[in-house]
């Protein structure tokens, strides 16, 4: 598959190299053409893997990851273009963290909103699936670093995108049954919500391979 990136950062360059070592052709996308950053991943990942601008990424991509920073992912889409996110699916995994002076962490928007519903009403024409948004970027492509049946969590308003975003995570190695669909798009406020509790559970483990695993009585 084609699949475009926005977003240089770990997230993005790390999702970027999983998806080239799977056999899919990748556009690690930034804001301004010849970013550093995107340049030096697509030097290091062979053929399969290109640097662009968000709208090269976009136009390329067969299927779009956001792994932008919450508060500039509206920003980044509209640089992307809608017209080339059309129709497509968007799976976005970043989270509107805001980082006061002193460290404390707060979310924008939050409760009555979310950065996942914000990409939807922004691009009526794509199909948003927020995912792996609460979890590590390392123990996103690779789940076995957490022991035990631990799962992601994913919310949208189009079924098939859903499908196709649950067969790329198994790609990562996460089993479908271990994807739990919470509905749509609005249910991306509590997952997003659930940073500030995992920022603290990072802290207390001193470490982020952990996830969160849910047992139901039947």
């Amino acid at each position: 598959m084609r699949i475009g990136i926005l977003g240089t950062g770990t997230v993005g360059q790390t999702l970027g190299s999983k998806l080239v070592a799977l056999g899919h052709d990748v556009v690690l996308g930034s804001r301004s053409k010849g970013n550093a950053a995107a340049a030096d991943w697509a030097d290091r990942s062979g053929p399969r893997g290109q640097a662009g601008t968000f709208a090269e990424a976009a136009a390329f991509g067969e299927l779009v990851v956001n792994a932008t920073g919450g508060t500039v992912a509206l920003a980044a889409v509209e640089l992307a273009g809608p017209e080339n996110l059309a129709g497509k699916v968007l799976l976005d995994v970043c989270n509107p963290l805001v980082f006061s002076p002193t460290g404390e962490l707060t979310l924008d928007p939050v409760n009555d909103d979310s950065v996942g519903e914000q990409l939807q009403r922004a691009l009526p024409e794509t199909r948003v699936v927020k995912a792996l948004n609460t979890v590590n970027v390392a123990v996103m492509v690779d789940p076995d670093r957490v022991p035990g049946e631990h799962q992601l969590f994913m919310a949208g308003e189009d079924a098939e995108a859903k499908v196709q975003v649950t067969a790329l995570l198994g790609e990562f190695g996460w089993p479908a049954e271990r994807v739990l669909d919470l509905g749509g798009i609005d249910a991306a406020r509590g997952l997003e919500m659930m940073m500030p509790f995992w920022m603290r559970l990072m802290r207390h483990f001193g470490h982020a391979d952990f996830n969160y695993s849910i047992r139901t009585a039947n």
